[in-house]
């Protein structure tokens, strides 16, 4: 999808009710009950806890860490059919060598032998070009065989013509059908009904 819904549609997981389990260094974590996952994942900044608030309808629900990427844990969100996998963002500067070596170890362990997971959101920033993180993450997920919505954020700093081009070159960038990216703004409403749509198609067993 490319296209957005406007600030009057909300996402339907607005209506549902969501719960915090918590923040697992283990990628193969047992949940109780087990129910379909779909992850969410992106760089540092990329806007992933505002995207959480604005998919959900809880503005507190996924704290802005002053810190982004200090540790590597799945955060865990459970709606009635369903969890949300937030997943540490990737790329940040200021880690140390062992906290880079074990958010790999947990992210490569979670996307590669979860099999819970049934789809990825994969967060890019509309106004950057793919970075080297970016394209290792791309590799994963095709080793990982994982269904994958490109998620292209912050689509407000752009015109409506200006989206449209940057999303069409990114799409190409990375690989993916411009039929799965989603141009979305947390400050607009830009996408995030339609998100919210693809999140329950996948969790159902749908294409998103």
């Amino acid at each position: 999808m490319t296209g957005g819904g406007g600030p009057e549609r909300r996402s339907p997981l607005v209506e549902l009710p969501v719960e915090f389990i918590g923040s697992f260094p283990d990628p193969a974590v047992r949940l109780d009950p087990a129910l379909p996952e779909v992850a969410l994942i992106g760089r540092s900044n990329v806007g992933k806890s505002s995207l959480l608030n604005a998919l959900t309808g809880r503005p507190g629900l996924a704290r802005v860490s002053a810190t982004p990427g200090k540790t590597a844990h799945v955060n865990v969100f459970r709606l009635p059919a369903l969890y949300l996998i937030d997943l540490p963002g990737y790329g940040f500067a200021r880690a140390s060598k062992p906290v880079r070596a074990g958010y790999r170890r947990l992210v490569d362990g979670y996307l590669r032998a979860r099999e819970t997971l049934v789809g990825v959101v994969w967060l890019l920033d509309i106004r950057h070009q793919p970075s080297r993180e970016d394209y290792a993450l791309q590799e994963l997920l095709g080793e990982a065989g994982r269904s994958v919505l490109a998620v292209f954020t912050k689509a407000d700093k752009l015109g409506r013509q200006a989206q449209g081009v940057r999303a069409a070159e990114l799409a190409a960038a990375i690989g993916i059908p411009e039929e799965h990216a989603l141009l979305v703004s947390s400050t607009t409403g830009q996408g995030i009904a339609d998100l919210g749509e693809s999140v329950l198609a996948a969790a159902s067993g749908g294409t998103e």
